[in-house]
């Protein structure tokens, strides 16, 4: 796109198709990523969402590209494969510039029993061959090993030296911003010919097509598509009630990582008394540390914004006062945030933490007749297998509807922005574009100048000193990425909203963003 190009991520169903070969119902990961597999098949796509891009689960993860060692612990060995292989395909390929390599330090302590530490060797072995069986580089990724005391005081200042016996250091991947990939699959399947609209409620589905709601407007139109695909994750059962889901809901603190002591690497925390479960410490480039995650079963009806239980908190903060010098008190929790993930409920297990993270498939109508259309719901998975369940949901659609359309190109396909990491680093681009748009970073400095006609000092300068947002981004938000309201851009384009206080200072940026780009702030 060049700047002042009219961008296919829109708000509404105004001069939406009514006859495509595919709808998608769902914008987080896995319905961007359907979208994109289709269109780059040379397929006619629309995909809608009722919110916004990355409304729901996909904004709510420990923003984790991982290899699947916990699905290891539990046996799950063809699922632990799988997100190898797809973390390999974003590191190396598809997004590189969206994600980086993770270093994770498993501290031993006094509550750390040896048999316990032999288990998480084993396991960061097994992830090690995992790693080189996905064709994923000691480069990209090092291999595990056993540091001293000292060295792990040295990556993690914030640990309690006392008892202290060293550590294990392992490496996974890390995602710049789990909202800004589904933002960034957004686009790019808008590059390829995909319709992308955001408030667009699905009132019905069916072989053939569905009723759509404009949310903004209370226009109602009924689209034609030989395939349907229900993409909507812990909402999958409104389109289908034969889903049998257990949403189990993941909590994150949010803290400043200078009130932790340091942190220059990831922190893995055994739970005391549990098998292969762990608190985590993620470091954020903005200053801040999330903590999570709790593994809790959420039954009841599934709210379009997760809250955190005390109870959650609570654990969370137990946890972390066995490891750290000085764990956080009740002032340094700057938020949390809490989802639910889309669990296909199981004959077994003590609890969801015991659920397999595979995803289903299910296809209904179609059959043998000649343009037939069919209707194919995609749950379970996990962030990281996006790209994998997006292909296999599209394969089954395609396989029973009968529509032609190339392979499936997306291993190879990569985002917008996308480059060898060698390329970004030789960028003649601000960092945080460049971390946050790979070799769109001159387009996004480009647009904001063509919108606003204010200078680089202005349009580049961060927003607080703990939030280091930029009104670049903000406008491009609005004029390339669909943002349509305030929350849009403090939510979703950004994660400021993570954190309350400096959702209020960056409010009034956002503000001007949406009225320089010609939009009115709701």
């Amino acid at each position: 796109m060049t700047p002042g190009t009219t961008p296919r991520v829109r708000a509404g169903l105004a001069d939406a198709p009514t006859q495509v070969d595919v709808l998608v119902v769902g914008l987080g990961a896995t319905g961007a990523g359907v979208a994109l597999d289709a269109a780059a098949r040379g397929l006619r796509v629309l995909v809608v969402d009722a919110h916004d891009l990355a409304h729901g689960t996909s904004r709510w993860s420990s923003k984790l590209v991982h290899g699947g060692l916990r699905y290891l612990a539990h046996g799950q060995v063809g699922v632990a494969r799988e997100s190898a292989i797809e973390r390999g395909l974003l590191m190396s390929r598809t997004a590189p510039h969206l994600t980086h390599p993770l270093p994770m330090l498993v501290p031993l302590t006094e509550a750390t029993g040896h048999r316990e530490a032999a288990v998480v060797r084993t396991g960061l072995a097994a992830g090690d061959l995992l790693r080189h069986a996905a064709g994923t580089g000691a480069g990209e990724l090092p291999r595990s090993r056993r540091v001293g005391a000292a060295e792990a005081l040295a990556l993690a200042p914030a640990l309690r030296p006392t008892g202290l016996r060293g550590g294990l250091l392992g490496w996974d991947g890390r995602l710049e911003d789990d909202a800004r990939l589904v933002v960034t699959l957004a686009r790019t399947a808008a590059q390829h010919g995909a319709h992308v609209r955001t408030r667009v409620r699905v009132v019905a589905t069916r072989p053939g097509g569905a009723d759509l709601l404009d949310a903004r407007t209370g226009e109602q139109r009924e689209v034609h598509a030989r395939l349907v695909v229900n993409a909507s994750g812990v909402w999958a059962g409104d389109l289908d009630p034969s889903l049998r889901l257990t949403p189990s809901r993941g909590t994150h603190l949010v803290v400043r990582t200078a009130a932790l002591g340091g942190l220059s690497t990831a922190l893995s925390v055994p739970v005391p008394g549990e098998r292969a479960r762990f608190v985590l410490l993620l470091p954020q480039p903005d200053g801040t540390t999330y903590v999570g995650l709790t593994d809790e079963p959420a039954p009841g009806p599934v709210p379009d914004v997760p809250e955190p239980t005390p109870g959650e908190v609570a654990f969370l903060v137990d946890v972390l006062g066995g490891v750290l010098a000085h764990p956080p008190g009740p002032a340094d929790l700057l938020g949390a945030f809490a989802g639910l993930r889309p669990l296909l409920a199981g004959a077994g297990g003590s609890g969801t933490a015991d659920l397999s993270r595979r995803h289903a498939v299910r296809v209904r109508g179609a059959g043998s007749r000649a343009g037939a259309g069919a209707v194919v719901t995609v749950v379970g998975g996990k962030l990281t297998t996006y790209r994998r369940m997006a292909q296999d949901a599209l394969d089954a659609g395609l396989e029973a509807t009968g529509l032609a359309a190339g392979a499936c190109r997306t291993r190879d396909l990569p985002l917008a922005g996308a480059a060898p990491r060698p390329v970004l680093a030789a960028l003649d681009a601000p960092p945080r574009l460049v971390r946050r748009f790979g070799t769109d970073a001159s387009l996004v400095l480009a647009t904001a100048r063509s919108v606003t006609g204010l200078d680089d000092v202005t349009l580049l300068a961060p927003a607080s000193p703990t939030a280091p947002v930029t009104l670049a981004e903000l406008v491009f938000g609005v004029t390339h990425e669909g943002a349509a309201e305030v929350e849009d851009l403090l939510d979703r384009r950004t994660r400021v909203g993570l954190v309350p206080t400096d959702t209020d200072q960056v409010r009034p940026l956002a503000e001007r963003a949406l009225a320089l780009a010609g939009a009115a702030p709701v």
